[in-house]
């Protein structure tokens, strides 16, 4: 039988966009999964209209927090809840092509990977491209990934009957590249990149990830708080990042060819 694969969502106020979310997951040709929902108490539609795809599927469960928590709870919690031997994650704005799993699983399975990811594509908030690629790197050791979040969290999975399941100190920010940073690290071996593009990435103009220099104090907290590094070690690995950040991963982001 196929391995089940868990599939991570936190939501808050996805009214917009949960819908064609869960219907990328509905349209996947690899069948074997569960979608876990993890709400972190919307004040929108957004758990009438999860409650609607939970209602009329077994394979999709919502969790609802009594109170905001953050994406790093929230995707805890639902990791706590998971049954599958991979898991993987998808937020409530993303979207995933249909051979996404099938393709990633196969992969995984064939090359002995522990801890996997791939291209993107970037949409802009109404869904249509914006010509851009960002490449997975072939392969990503725990010291690259140390400098600079290669990982697109919507694209990685990690194999969790071999690793367990992997959580996230509880940062309100960037709290996905340091799961990412536990997952290669206890793998013991650099994680896989998969070059052809699996999901898109949608750009939204007033996120979060979208302050770029606001977030760099939540960087720091990744390596302080999340890695215990000492103050100097981090203030020394924040030199690192900024170098890796705007000298190197922009070679990584690529623009499609529209002809």
């Amino acid at each position: 039988m196929k391995p089940l694969v868990s599939i991570i969502t936190p939501m808050f106020n996805s009214e917009a966009f949960i819908s064609e979310t869960i219907e990328s997951v509905l349209n996947q040709t690899y069948t074997h999964w569960e979608l876990i929902l993890i709400d972190d108490a919307s004040n929108d539609a957004t758990v009438q209209m999860a409650q609607t795809y939970s209602a009329s599927n077994t394979k999709i469960k919502l969790l609802i927090n009594d109170s905001n928590l953050g994406a790093a709870a929230s995707r805890n919690r639902g990791i706590e809840a998971s049954q599958g031997e991979f898991i993987a994650f998808l937020d409530a704005d993303d979207l995933w092509k249909p051979h996404k799993l099938h393709t990633q699983i196969h992969f995984m399975l064939q090359s002995n990977s522990l801890v996997s990811f791939s291209s993107y594509e970037l949409i802009d908030e109404k869904g249509y491209p914006k010509f851009k690629l960002i490449k997975a790197l072939p392969i990503l050791n725990y010291h690259r990934l140390l400098k600079c979040n290669y990982i697109g969290n919507l694209t990685g999975v990690y194999n969790a009957s071999v690793l367990g399941k992997i959580t996230t100190y509880n940062l309100r920010k960037r709290q996905d590249w340091l799961l990412w940073l536990n997952a290669v690290k206890a793998s013991g071996k650099p994680a896989k990149g998969i070059q052809e593009s699996l999901a898109y990435y949608r750009v939204r103009a007033n996120s979060m990830s979208s302050k770029k220099f606001y977030l760099l104090k939540y960087n720091y907290r990744v390596y302080k708080q999340g890695l215990g590094f000492s103050t100097l070690k981090s203030l020394w690995f924040m030199v690192l990042f900024l170098t890796e950040y705007f000298l190197v991963k922009p070679k990584y982001t690529v623009s499609i060819n529209t002809i």
